[in-house]
C-alpha cells in the first residue's frame, strides 16, 4: 500500500473523520451536532502536530507526508465543512455565495502558502517560528461554535452574522500580521471555552425543547 502508517497521522485521520461526520449532520439539519464535531475536529488538529512531533526515528518523507495530509484535511474539516454548515443554517442567494467562495478561496491559499513554507522550512533546517503568519485556519472550530451561540437570541439574523463572520476570517486567513503560538495553558482556556459554548448550546436547546419549542 502507498502511504505511510504510523500513531503519527491517528490523530488526522479522526480530525478528517469527524469533519465527515459533520457534513452529514449538518445537510440533515443536526447543526447541534454539527457543530460539535466542528469543535472536535479542531480538538484532534491542536495535537496532531504535537504528537507527531514525539516520534524522533520520522524518516524525511514520513514528515512531508504529514505536512501534506494535515493541509489536505484541514481544507476538508476547517474549509469545505465550516461553508456547507453556514450553507445549511441559511448563508445562501448571490451575497452568501460569495461570502462562502471568498472563505473557502482564502481558506486554500493560506494552507497552499502554508505547504510552501513548511517545506522549504524543512529542507533549511530551520526551526518553526513561535508566531503565526495571519489567523490559523483551525480557529474556525472556535469561531463558529461560540458564535453559535446567538443563534439562540438573534435567530432571523443569523444567518447575516455568519455571514459577515465568513468575510471577516476569511480575510484574515490571509492578512500578513503577526500572531503568537499558544501556550498549553491558552490551548486549555480556548478548550474550556469551547466546551463550555457547546454545553450551553445542548442544554438550551434542551430547555426550550422541554418548553415546546423546536429550534
Amino acid at each position: 500500500m502507498i502511504g505511510f502508517y504510523n500513531y503519527t497521522v491517528i490523530l488526522t485521520y479522526m480530525s478528517l473523520i469527524s469533519a465527515i461526520l459533520g457534513m452529514t449532520f449538518a445537510t440533515n439539519g443536526h447543526f447541534k451536532l454539527a457543530i460539535f464535531c466542528l469543535a472536535l475536529s479542531g480538538f484532534f488538529d491542536m495535537f496532531d502536530g504535537k504528537v507527531a512531533r514525539r516520534k524522533k526515528d520520522r524518516t524525511d518523507n514520513e514528515k512531508l507526508f504529514g505536512i501534506q495530509l494535515d493541509s489536505l484535511c484541514d481544507v476538508v474539516a476547517f474549509g469545505a465543512f465550516p461553508s456547507l454548515l453556514c450553507y445549511c443554517m441559511g448563508v445562501k442567494g448571490s451575497l452568501g455565495m460569495l461570502a462562502i467562495g471568498f472563505y473557502c478561496i482564502c481558506g486554500v491559499i493560506r494552507l497552499a502558502y502554508f505547504n510552501v513554507v513548511e517545506t522549504n522550512n524543512f529542507f533549511s533546517e530551520e526551526e518553526h517560528e513561535k508566531v503565526y503568519h495571519g489567523l490559523p485556519i483551525t480557529s474556525i472550530a472556535v469561531i463558529l461554535p461560540v458564535l453559535y451561540l446567538l443563534h439562540f437570541v438573534l435567530p432571523y439574523t443569523f444567518p447575516v452574522l455568519l455571514m459577515v463572520m465568513l468575510f471577516a476570517v476569511g480575510t484574515l486567513f490571509i492578512a500578513d500580521f503577526k500572531m503568537k503560538k499558544p501556550s498549553n495553558k491558552v490551548l486549555a482556556l480556548i478548550v474550556a471555552v469551547v466546551a463550555i459554548a457547546i454545553i450551553i448550546t445542548f442544554v438550551y436547546s434542551r430547555y426550550k425543547l422541554m418548553n415546546g419549542f423546536v429550534l
